[in-house]
């Protein structure tokens, strides 16, 4: 049985700051950031948010680039 992720919160990702040093992959707890394969115009891969974002702010914490900007979606009823 697969469950599926609700999402909590959601990421904005400064593409063009990152210089990719993939802190935020490791960091996030729900695993929904992956580096890209296409470069920022500085030549750095970036991460990519996929579904399932809990907005526990943990990528932005560790990002030395401040390149993340965190928010928690109000619960639905």
């Amino acid at each position: 049985m697969t469950r599926e992720r609700r999402a909590t919160g959601t990421v904005t990702i400064d593409v063009e700051g990152c210089k990719g040093c993939e802190l935020c992959i490791a960091a996030c707890p729900p695993s929904v950031l992956s580096m890209s394969t296409a470069l920022n115009e500085s030549g750095f891969r970036y991460p990519e948010l996929s579904d399932g974002c809990t907005g526990c702010t943990a990528c932005q914490l560790i990002c030395p680039d401040y390149v993340f900007e965190v928010y928690r979606l109000a619960p639905t009823t």
